[in-house]
């Protein structure tokens, strides 16, 4: 009997706990010139690419908000982040002359571009129209 009451004190606390399973939050995907391909131009649906550096203020302005946003359209949105000091073969490609730049893909294509801070409010509602 001692032994039972002991088992079910071990057991209750486990079986009857009020938490809830936590989602995965969405985050931003780091992407390099080895993995632009599969990670923006084949996938599907809206790709928003922060084209930034780790010397640049206004890209740190941008990057709380590109993080927020891809927590909020996990699943909708993929946010993926390129170094341009590092991945220089993309950054050409793109034509990367300023940074920040926000580029807005869908099915391989560039959809709108948005060079410079801007409101995290603007970026949302380009999130909404392109999605």
């Amino acid at each position: 009997m001692k032994k039972l009451l002991i088992i079910i004190l071990l057991i209750i606390p486990f079986a009857c706990t009020n938490e809830k399973p936590v989602a995965k939050k969405a985050t931003v995907v780091a992407v390099t010139d080895a993995t632009f391909e599969d990670e923006v131009i084949n996938a599907e649906g809206l790709v928003v690419v922060d084209f930034w550096a780790e010397w640049c203020g206004p890209c740190r302005i941008i990057k709380p908000y590109m993080h927020e946003l891809a927590q909020k359209y996990g699943g909708k949105v993929k946010v993926t982040s390129l170094n341009v000091d590092h991945n220089l073969q993309i950054a050409r490609q793109f034509q990367i002359r300023s940074i920040p730049s926000v580029f807005f893909i869908k099915e391989g294509r560039v959809l709108k571009t948005v060079i410079g801070v801007r409101p995290k409010a603007e970026f949302e509602k380009l999130f909404n129209k392109y999605m």
